[in-house]
């Protein structure tokens, strides 16, 4: 083998018996091999020739004598020693560099201009050629200290202290070198994800004050129409025209408000210039929302690192601007809320709080929610009855002194019921006025919230300033009304007042109740084509079977499991929970109950 390695190799001294050599090679080093011109035929045939038909003495092992004779080599790991390799590989870089074969590992090939900024677009050469850098743009004050993942290469440090108020004043941007970590808008790269969604919280916003400054008037428009949202009906929203420069110019006399909304159309380094002459009048508590039109991911965390709260692009309805702001102010580890329905009937007679209770008491049994009712119909209530449990005075306790209304008071003040189902009863008393404060029902409803996801009210059949708050405000508005002239009158008043008050609100869920198709003076059809709402539900006339659950003091899901009003009040429940009728829990059927002795 050695002999025939040496004569197929023998270097020629001149450049060209070099190239001869090198070509000559195997890729073991040794002779090239070349292929049989007959192919893999003629290979298989010139193997068959030199060793015979019969090659099983190839699958044989050999014997330790048999090894012995072929020499002491050793083939163990240390042949394979890596650090001999890398010597040895060294060494025939070295060798192949002396012959202009390839460079050394360990220099990095530099590609051409055109390469680096064939995606990147043209480029100003000149104005490249002339911008000119030092050591101390590169110290680590200058980058960006956010996380902007591994694909970006941006180191995590700790963002600078502003000691202007919540955003960074424009000496510390100067000194931190922002505006030279940005450039202008069109070179930035990725999206935000747009912040609104079809779920929507129920957590309203708290008692701040709000300054927005505008530049167009579509965000004026959103942001008026936020401003009369039930969410924001504890907040003072004020709108100005101007942007950022008018509230630079505005806070200069002015003390800044709780949350600041700005809209600017700038992009890049122009934004944060103006943010740092506003940081010179901000208060250091002050939150700051800015709504832009610019959609980068880049732009959004230095905006964020800058001290700014949160940064929307281009917002296309008003809930997406109110649940920004509620995520300012509600604190991550606490528990939801929640959900408020308020029962209210067209006329008197109804059925609306037979309606409600039945719900209450689906959700909470079928649907496994925990449900707390609320009968507002202090003097003459029919909770009690309808659950047959006694009349408590707890409902008007805690009216009374809602701001001694704690979780610990409200647990003692609850009726259970059921281990889901927790009663709020009227007292059921004329033997004293109820004039209570209005604020005192939504203290009551607030602490409540906080203790159970469902919250039904029974809303009486009245028209004042706290029962009309308390429709207002509601997340699920029901009204019962049944197939007669002073129902139909009712029912379009309250839709067109409920529905100016709350406009990016779903319309209330309307039930026709009492239905009989003989003796019925209004049909359902006239319900939708005059009020602009088509029923939810349409619940027969059954006499029997609300009297004998009235009389019984049991719900109607009890009384008539399978009947059409039990699964009309499945439905009803189902929508107002966003659930389907999949996620009911029923009693699993057993055979052995039916051999049971009673």
């Amino acid at each position: 083998m050695k002999n025939a390695a040496e004569s197929a190799y023998q270097p020629a001294e001149d450049e060209e018996g070099v190239a001869d050599g090198a070509a000559s090679l195997g890729a073991d080093g040794g002779p090239a091999a070349k292929k049989p011109a007959g192919g893999d035929n003629a290979l298989e045939e010139d193997f068959s020739d030199a060793f015979g038909d019969d090659a099983a003495w190839l699958d044989e092992e050999l014997s330790d004598e048999e090894l012995a004779a072929l020499g002491e080599e050793d083939f163990g790991d240390a042949a394979f020693d890596e650090a001999d390799f890398e010597e040895d590989l060294d060494a025939a870089l070295e060798e192949d560099d002396e012959l202009g074969a390839a460079p050394a590992l360990d220099e990095p090939v530099e590609p051409a201009a055109d390469e680096v900024y064939a995606d990147q677009g043209a480029y100003d050469e000149e104005a490249f050629a002339e911008e000119q850098f030092s050591d101390d743009d590169f110290t680590a004050e200058n980058f960006d200290t956010e996380d902007y993942g591994a694909e970006e290469g941006y180191a995590e440090t700790e963002a600078p202290e502003s000691g202007g108020g919540a955003l960074v004043t424009a000496a510390e941007a100067a000194a931190g070198g922002s505006q030279g970590a940005l450039e202008e808008a069109h070179t930035y790269g990725g999206d935000i994800t747009d912040l609104g969604g079809e779920e929507v919280d129920h957590r309203p916003v708290p008692r701040i004050s709000i300054h927005a400054f505008c530049e167009t008037p579509g965000t004026t428009q959103l942001l008026e129409k936020a401003s009369v949202d039930r969410r924001l009906s504890k907040a003072h929203l004020t709108i100005h025209m101007g942007g950022v420069n008018k509230a630079i110019d505005h806070f200069q006399t002015t003390s800044t408000p709780n949350l600041i909304i700005l809209e600017t159309t700038a992009s890049g380094a122009e934004i944060f210039a103006k943010l740092g002459e506003l940081a010179e009048v901000c208060d250091p508590s002050t939150k700051v929302i800015i709504i832009g039109q610019v959609n980068d991911i880049i732009l959004y965390r230095e905006l964020i690192r800058q001290g700014v709260s949160e940064y929307i692009v281009r917002p296309h309805s008003p809930l997406q601007i109110i649940k920004t702001i509620a995520d300012l102010y509600v604190d991550p580890a606490a528990p939801p809320i929640g959900k408020t329905m308020a029962f209210v009937g067209a006329r008197g007679g109804v059925g609306s709080s037979t309606i409600a209770h039945n719900i209450g008491w689906c959700t909470a049994e079928e649907f496994q929610s925990d449900t707390v009712i609320l009968d507002l119909d202090l003097p003459f209530g029919t909770t009690s009855l309808d659950f047959d449990q006694e009349a408590s005075a707890g409902l008007v306790e805690a009216l009374s002194s809602p701001e001694r209304l704690d979780d610990v008071l409200l647990d003692r003040l609850l009726q259970k019921h059921t281990d889901r189902l927790s009663l709020f009863t009227a007292p059921s008393m004329l033997d004293r006025d109820f004039d209570l404060d209005d604020q005192a029902f939504e203290t009551v409803l607030d602490v409540v919230r906080g203790t159970a996801p469902t919250i039904i009210v029974d809303v009486p059949h009245l028209w004042t300033s706290w029962s009309k708050r308390i429709l207002m405000t509601a997340d699920e508005i029901v009204i019962t009304a049944t197939p007669d002239l002073a129902s139909f009158r009712n029912t379009k008043n309250l839709m067109d007042i409920l529905g100016a008050a709350r406009p990016n609100d779903s319309s209330p869920t309307l039930i026709i109740n009492q239905f009989d198709s003989k003796t019925s003076a209004v049909q359902p059809d006239q319900f939708a084509e005059h009020v602009g709402i088509k029923p939810a539900q349409v619940i027969q006339w059954d006499p029997q079977l609300f009297g004998t659950a009235a009389t019984n003091a049991a719900p109607l899901l009890e009384v008539g499991a399978k009947s059409k009003v039990s699964q009309s009040i499945r439905e009803l429940s189902a929508n107002l929970l966003g659930r389907s009728e999949a996620n009911i829990v029923r009693p699993k059927f057993s055979l052995s109950g039916l051999f049971k002795k009673k």
